[in-house]
């Protein structure tokens, strides 16, 4: 199993994940390539999630030259991808090589940096489009943003994803990277979220970037510095 329980989130801990990471990390990975590691590392991820969290069935299959027993994963059909604009969006569509018929949601949230965190640490957030698929209590939701800093934008996101929805059957936050300030607020807001991360950093700049980070996702992935 390469997804371990790290008490305020879940680690994927799988290869290729971290070795994907530390690629993102590093400066010199130019737009392209960031972009392309997003989308692998979202692909990494989900089938994490299929093997970490969705149940299979055996079933029986004939093959050529006769029948046998065969396992088959449950739910593939009830996933809901949340793409949180715009630095999710090549993570989820890695994240569609796993679940390619999922069901795609996109809400488009952002923090006013210039306003700065207030005493509890939070930056006001702006909604500025929303558009979710029906959610039933057999879905598996998974809400997709690389950068989980200090939790503010993650908590607005589902406060509209959790506020006329039934509880699904999973509910998981996934990102990159992570603060530990983020995991904690997101977690006392929303304990039914699992909170799945390939990373943990080490803390929050006075800017609230986290660090040692990658950067800005969305900057990078779009090249818009």
């Amino acid at each position: 199993m390469t997804i371990e329980d790290r008490g305020d989130a879940y680690l994927v801990t799988h290869a290729l994940a971290t070795d994907t990471l530390t690629k993102l990390r590093s400066v010199e990975t130019e737009q392209v390539a960031f972009r392309k590691g997003l989308v692998k590392l979202g692909r990494i991820c989900g089938y994490e999630i299929i093997d970490g969290r969705m149940e299979t069935q055996y079933v029986e299959v004939q093959t050529p030259l006769e029948k046998t027993m065969g396992e088959r994963v449950k739910g593939l059909d009830d996933v809901v991808i949340i793409n949180v604009l715009r630095a999710a969006t090549p993570f989820v569509e890695g994240l569609l090589k796993a679940f390619p018929r999922a069901r795609q949601g996109v809400i488009s949230a952002s923090r006013d940096e210039e306003a700065g965190r207030n005493e509890a640490g939070e930056f006001p957030i702006t909604i500025d489009y929303v558009k979710l698929p029906e959610i039933h209590e057999e879905d598996t939701v998974i809400v997709a943003d690389p950068m989980l800093a200090t939790g503010s934008t993650m908590n607005a996101v589902l406060d509209h994803v959790t506020e006329q929805a039934p509880d699904p059957e999973h509910l998981i936050v996934l990102s990159a990277v992570s603060a530990p300030d983020g995991l904690i607020r997101v977690g006392e807001q929303f304990p039914e979220a699992d909170l799945l991360t390939v990373a943990i950093d080490d803390h929050l700049d006075d800017n609230g970037f986290i660090v040692p980070g990658l950067g800005d996702a969305g900057d990078r992935a779009f090249r818009t510095t």
